[in-house]
């Protein structure tokens, strides 16, 4: 393929990662308004936790099903049943409704993000690879700023064309996936070697079940409590699936939905691995700094999405940059190692944040951490691929992302888990202190402080002390716009608690980063997995053509030359013989 059909074919890719990308951020600020107009604010986590479940199991299923019936069909198959999510998304009438529809979208979801990935892995040698991925960490960034935006303008509207504002949050996906389907058909025709395979039902089903009790408990457990009895029987059903999961893996062999051959490359054993730890240390920081961003800084769900600009920034800047010194060498070794330091820089520099430090501190940070995902993000992908041959790419992509994800919702469950845990104690300890006390007393007792509203939310909560700990756990409306005195307790003791989920993301990351010297990272290939498959392929009927001559050749030796065969008269009755 040459560059200009290489281009196009990205933008489809890029068009279809976009929705996938663009869904997990531009729901979350147009949440609390759908849960209003659809009486369900207590269902609200069901929404996110369908669409996460659904897209996180059904990668591995995409990547090995595009291995065997190819990748346009279902690539194909994942944008519309994408946008048929997203129609009846934005029809739901209810909340429960909502949560289905969204686990539809999943469904489409998990390809969505999968597939783009291993297209480019079947299209383009890995050293150029590196160059073209960029792009794809470009929607990826730019969906996390605008994302928000998007959300916060729709859901704000009243109505749209005569359609409730907050539905077009799924609607709007509509128009960019026609587009994106439209340069698929046209533009998107990778060969495809078809090969007898077996189908691997257990596993798909053991994946499932092996998932979904995890992912469920990872998300919930909260709610829930860790030690409850719904927990306990999450963790049973989980252990038991992965148990199930692996002896189906077994049996299945090269045609397992993830083959545990792959683990046998330690270049892919030691990326997954990788993949998992930044994935917790990723997701880590897109879900705390914006809320520390909101509610420590003050930003509104809109201004928090800009304030994110720098690790957006960053993780451009370095995956670019990145992306030519691996088309140009060959090598990517130090790229992960050089990476998880500059994550383990931004978040070390995240554990010296107070409240009363300027803006500008997180957003240095956030850039470090950023310049450091840019350069691990697309280089464990290159790496898994570049470690199986061309009939796994599907599945090796399709798994680094699986774990990757995994990482991520773990690491989302623990660190909301820490920081919950924490808040209690956190604010206990800010009405502890004296100056902080003295400020909150002399406010309370202030009449043009007492008569203002904004302060009423505040004021309740001093006169209930009781109330005080689990302020923060539910709406946290009630600090804007109170008298700074009052409000500063409450972001001292955030601000505390946001630490020790700093601390705990820098530990994890700082674990990628001595696992980072243990990768092996053999040159990359300079050849497209589809040029390989084709060799293959070719050098298959080579070898069949040779066979089938050898075979002609020693027949016509068996004949003697000059004799007619067709004179022999045949027995009467058959010989023995």
């Amino acid at each position: 393929m040459n560059h200009r059909q290489i281009l196009f074919v990205i933008f489809g890719l890029m068009a279809g990662m976009f929705l996938s990308a663009l869904d997990q951020t531009i729901v979350g600020t147009s949440m609390r308004t759908i849960a209003d107009d659809l009486d369900g604010m207590a269902l609200q986590a069901w929404v996110t936790t369908a669409y996460l479940i659904v897209s996180c199991i059904s990668t591995p299923i995409y990547g090995k099903l595009s291995d065997i019936f190819g990748r346009r069909p279902l690539f194909l198959i994942a944008i519309t049943i994408f946008l048929v999510g997203s129609l009846l998304a934005g029809m739901a009438n209810s909340m429960y409704e909502l949560a289905v529809f969204r686990a539809i979208q999943g469904l489409g979801a998990g390809g969505l993000m999968a597939l783009p990935l291993t297209i480019m892995g079947d299209m383009l040698a890995p050293r150029e690879r590196a160059k073209y991925q960029g792009y794809f960490l470009a929607v990826f960034g730019v969906s996390s700023v605008i994302g928000p935006l998007i959300g916060g303008v729709l859901s704000g509207a009243t109505t749209i064309l005569g359609v409730t504002g907050w539905r077009w949050v799924f609607l709007i996906n509509i128009p960019i996936g026609i587009v994106a389907l439209a340069i698929v058909l046209k533009f998107l025709h990778v060969p495809h070697f078809t090969r007898p395979v077996r189908i691997d039902w257990w596993g798909a089903v053991t994946v499932v079940l092996a998932a979904v009790p995890l992912l469920l408990v990872a998300e919930q457990g909260r709610t829930w409590g860790w030690g409850s009895l719904a927990s306990i029987a999450c963790y049973a059903v989980g252990a038991l699936g992965i148990v199930a999961f692996i002896l189906a893996e077994r049996m299945m062999g090269d045609d397992a939905l993830i083959p545990l051959k792959l683990f046998k490359s330690a270049t892919f054993s030691m990326a997954t691995v990788l993949g998992v730890f930044v994935g917790f240390g990723m997701f880590g920081a897109m879900m705390t700094v914006p809320l520390y961003l909101q509610l420590v800084d003050g930003a509104n769900p809109t201004e928090s999405g800009f304030l994110m600009l720098p690790m957006i920034l960053g993780l451009m800047i370095s995956s670019i940059v990145s992306g030519q010194i691996i088309a140009r060498t060959g090598r990517y070794k130090i790229f992960p190692t050089v990476g998880t330091a500059f994550m383990s820089a931004g978040f070390l520099l995240f554990t010296f944040s107070t409240a009363d430090k300027p803006v500008w501190f997180m957003m240095i940070g956030m850039l470090l951490v950023g310049l450091g995902l840019g350069q691990l993000m697309q280089t464990l992908t290159i790496a898994s691929q570049n470690s199986v041959g061309p009939r796994d790419i599907g599945v090796a992509t399709s798994a680094s992302t699986f774990f990757r994800q995994i990482g991520g919702t773990l690491g989302t469950a623990v660190l909301f888990s820490v920081l919950f845990t924490r808040i209690p104690d956190t604010l206990a300890s800010a009405f502890g202190n004296t100056a902080l006390l003295a400020g909150v007393k002399a406010a309370a007792t202030d009449p043009a402080v007492q008569a203002d509203p904004a302060n009423a939310g505040i004021l309740k909560l001093l006169a209930n002390p009781s109330g005080i700990g689990g302020a923060l756990d539910g709406d946290t409306s009630f600090l804007k716009a109170a008298d700074p005195r009052l409000a500063q307790p409450f972001l001292v003791g955030f601000n505390d608690a946001t630490l020790t989920v700093f601390w705990v993301s820098l530990v994890v990351v700082l674990i990628a980063f001595v696992l980072s010297f243990f990768l092996k990272a053999p040159p990359l290939r300079t050849t497209s997995a589809l040029q390989e498959a084709a060799d293959e392929h070719a050098a298959e009927q080579a070898e069949l053509t040779r066979d089938v001559q050898r075979a002609a050749d020693s027949m016509g030796a068996l004949i003697e030359p000059g004799i007619d065969v067709d004179e022999f008269e045949r027995p009467a009755q058959p010989t023995n013989r």
